[in-house]
């Protein structure tokens, strides 16, 4: 098969894996509604689903971004130019994660993020949701929290007390993960140890209306605010104090073009999707100070029409319309 031709849709694992979400994550019944966790046998399916999507499945090598950022003539279909160039606090040396959107809807989402090495995505949350990650190749450190419940907090009560759930560096191939609203490491960052992709299942999705939206945090040793709580734990290593950011984390990401199978949607099912056309935007210029004038973190993706985005942190900017430049 040529690069970026895609297989036949029917055919494809990135199908196999539509069809079983969409049987799996039923739509809210309102914005607000919280979404309940799913069977355990139906995350096992999804997750043993999952563990079989190799990147070339995805349309990727496993050497696709390496330590260049992709794009130019590599040939994967990346922006050329990197993403929130010139914001604030991002380090103009650091290569771009890179994120490509593959398949969203009010129920669930499907997306890939390829990090260069050394690259970070900062310790978040995923309020009300669950989420399944593949590591498709490379090598990535995953540090996941879970809150304390009944919520304890710091004398100052500007941190809560979270118990640490996982502190590994995981390796391709291993088996899909899984978090939920309440267990399973739900606040996690990542630290590519080698530069690798990691296939996302989000259900549902972030979304400003429906309170979930993605909040970054601090964390600190649980000696830092534990005066007089030593006690209260069974293990003070095993827990730190994390305390949310206010002000805004920009991350150096960019989006780039999916060029695997195309999902075949179901009638008369509400989606999100990104043609591939619309991946191509006008005069740079323009196009990073309306995102600079959003003010959100994350990164906006680009909906269908009218030339509408949305960010895959759930911040603001939905259903804004984008400027013809």
């Amino acid at each position: 098969m040529a690069w970026g031709a895609p297989a036949r849709a029917q055919s494809s694992r990135v199908q196999a894996l539509y069809d079983l979400c969409r049987r799996t994550f039923p739509s809210p019944s309102s914005a607000a509604a919280p979404a309940a966790p799913p069977p355990a046998s139906a995350v096992r399916a999804i997750s043993s689903l999952m563990d079989t999507i190799s990147p070339a499945d995805l349309g990727l090598r496993d050497d696709s971004l390496g330590d260049g950022g992709g794009g130019g003539g590599g040939g994967h279909g990346f922006f050329d130019s990197t993403f929130v160039k010139g914001a604030a606090r991002a380090a103009r040396w650091a290569q771009p994660i890179t994120y490509l959107h593959v398949y969203e809807c009010d129920a669930f989402s499907i997306g890939i993020f390829c990090l260069p090495t050394s690259a970070v995505i900062p310790l978040h949350d995923h309020p009300g949701m669950t989420v399944l990650s593949k590591i498709l190749y490379g090598s990535m450190h995953v540090k996941s929290y879970d809150w304390v419940e009944p919520t304890v907090l710091a004398s100052n009560q500007q941190v809560r007390l979270a118990k640490l759930h996982a502190d590994d560096v995981l390796t391709a191939p291993c088996p899909t993960t899984v978090l939920y609203p309440q267990s399973g490491g739900n606040l996690h960052s990542f630290t590519s140890v080698a530069s690798c992709a990691v296939l996302d299942v989000l259900a549902p999705p972030y979304a400003e209306d429906a309170g979930r939206i993605c909040t970054y945090f601090n964390d600190y040793p649980f000696s830092s605010f534990s005066s007089g709580r030593a006690k209260t734990v069974d293990s003070p290593d095993n827990y730190a104090w994390i305390e949310a950011i206010n002000s805004p984390v920009y991350i150096n990401m960019r989006p780039g073009m999916y060029t695997g199978p195309t999902v075949q949607v179901s009638p008369n099912f509400n989606l999100l999707y990104i043609p591939p056309s619309a991946l191509v935007v006008a005069k740079e210029d323009a196009w990073m100070q309306f995102l600079m004038r959003l003010r959100f973190p994350g990164l906006p993706i680009i909906t269908d029409g009218p030339r509408s985005i949305k960010c895959v942190s759930g911040q603001r900017g939905t259903n804004t319309v984008l400027p013809m430049l």
